[in-house]
């Protein structure tokens, strides 16, 4: 998919997107450049996931975990005197 955009002041002239962020990609330093290209591929599995339903393997995005009711049923005991009040906090 092509898309323009039109330069500052001057609506006659429009320049392809992809031009223009090869523009900007250009000037960009290196150690820059390869967030902006992880950022780009995460955008784009995203957006891939979204409008397709195709999903891309990716190890880069972690998959949310949700927590399991009852996987610690029977390791946390109380005792009987759990209310009562402790031995050193007696009053005499």
């Amino acid at each position: 998919m092509q898309q323009t955009m039109a330069k500052d002041q001057e609506p006659s002239t429009s320049i392809s997107l992809d031009d223009e962020v090869l523009k900007i990609f250009a000037k960009i330093p290196d150690d820059l450049k390869i967030e902006v290209l992880h950022y780009a591929e995460y955008l784009l599995s995203k957006g891939m996931n979204k409008s397709s339903g195709v999903a891309i393997a990716s190890d880069d995005i972690p998959k949310k975990k949700y927590r399991q009711a009852g996987t610690m049923t029977g390791m946390i005991v109380m005792l009987e005197d759990f209310d009562e009040p402790l031995a050193d906090k007696k009053l005499e």
